[in-house]
């Protein structure tokens, strides 16, 4: 045994995990260069060795887990060096001002959410809602998806008539049902192609008016103000330089009687940069606020009238979001290599290992503008 395989050993024992070990969460190492890369590139050179079958597991989820749970990373000492590499390639790329630029985000966003519909239509629910789910009373994805959207037209107090702004819409899931149950007129915002092809249609099929506008927010410019506003798992997207600016869209775009309801991923400390593992190979240059990123960036604009956490329930939906994908993969293997399943198994995987340990949380704050003459009387539990 090596040193470095020695140092990962002593490690990895406090969080139950052994290497070549029998339980499900243990790690199986078929090639020691793995140790070296974790070293040199943190969660990216974890994420590229078991993509390249360096490495293996049979419960990733559980592994990650308990990795986070244990900080293992700050066990080997990975933190503070990465933070350094981080903070020299920040010097290099100084010219490069702006990660989530108008133009980088129309380049970025097509990255995830145009590698084709067909593997979105056999992970998600039948309404094909790729946020997190609400299992409160719920047994099936469907029912968390059903219950996720009626908590936030609850918390909107929609009404008859009332136009809504779906900023991030995806596939039209949100807009589809508020429309359908609560009679509403739905204008929703995306950057990709896929999604406003797809949602149109299944708009058409359900009979509600739900447009889909192919814009960035930060180009939108509407006739009217919206009586509500949403945005579902789109701020991660938005990226730290353009968080003010977000929310003043979002100010402005909405009556002064109006109600924001904002559905994100919460990390527990403020950054510039996302996991490198996920920003290289599924969400580029995505960014998790904080709760300081957030409130800094509200400031002066937003009265927050509800806040509400339900991380745990994400871990739930990923998991469900696994069962399908690897049920179905036979279905769509044809369209995507074998080097593609180990990707998208150690996304899910690994993301729903951090919502297990509460590395990561699931916020919605209900939001009204300063000054707002009557109070937002709707709660959400």
């Amino acid at each position: 045994m090596n040193k470095l395989e020695e140092m990962f050993k002593e490690a990895l024992a406090p969080a139950g995990i052994t290497i070549n070990g029998s339980k499900p969460w243990d790690i199986q190492v078929f090639n020691p260069k793995v140790y070296e890369l974790v070293m040199q590139s943190g969660s990216l050179g974890l994420g590229e060795a078991y993509m390249s079958k360096m490495w293996d597991c049979s419960r990733l989820d559980q592994f990650f887990e308990r990795v986070l749970l244990n900080d293992i990373e700050g066990k080997l000492g990975l933190a503070e060096k990465l933070k350094f590499a981080s903070s020299a390639a920040k010097l290099k790329l100084k010219s490069w001002v702006n990660p989530q630029s108008i133009e980088r985000c129309k380049f970025d966003v097509p990255h995830h959410y145009d590698i084709g519909n067909k593997l979105y239509q056999k992970m998600l629910d039948s309404r094909m809602t790729y946020t997190c789910g609400y299992w409160n009373r719920a047994s099936t994805l469907d029912e968390a998806q059903e219950h996720k959207m009626d908590l936030i037209c609850r918390k909107l107090d929609l009404q008859p008539g009332m136009r809504i702004l779906d900023i991030g819409c995806g596939w039209g899931s949100f807009m589809i049902y508020a429309a359908k149950k609560y009679g509403v007129i739905c204008d929703g915002l995306t950057l990709s192609k896929e999604q406003k092809k797809l949602g149109s249609k299944l708009a058409i099929e359900n009979g509600v008016v739900a447009n889909f506008i192919l814009k960035d927010y930060r180009e939108f410019k509407p006739t009217v103000q919206y009586d509500r506003i949403v945005s579902i798992g789109m701020i991660e997207h938005v990226g730290p330089k353009n968080y003010a600016e977000y929310f003043e869209c979002a100010e402005r775009f909405m009556k002064d009687d109006g109600v924001f309801l904002l559905h994100t991923i919460g990390s527990h400390h403020s950054t510039t940069a996302s996991d490198p593992w996920i920003s290289k190979y599924i969400f580029p240059n995505g960014v998790i606020p904080s709760m300081k990123n957030l409130a800094e960036a509200m400031e002066d604009r937003f009265n927050i009238e509800d806040v509400h956490n339900f991380g745990e329930d994400y871990d739930k939906t990923l998991m469900c979001w696994f069962s399908n994908f690897q049920h179905s993969w036979n279905q769509i293997k044809g369209d995507y290599s074998e080097d593609f399943y180990r990707m998208w198994k150690y996304y899910l995987l690994s993301c729903a290992g951090a919502f297990r340990s509460r590395d990561l949380s699931l916020w919605q704050l209900a939001l009204t503008k300063i000054g707002r003459r009557r109070p937002l009387t709707v709660r959400s539990m």
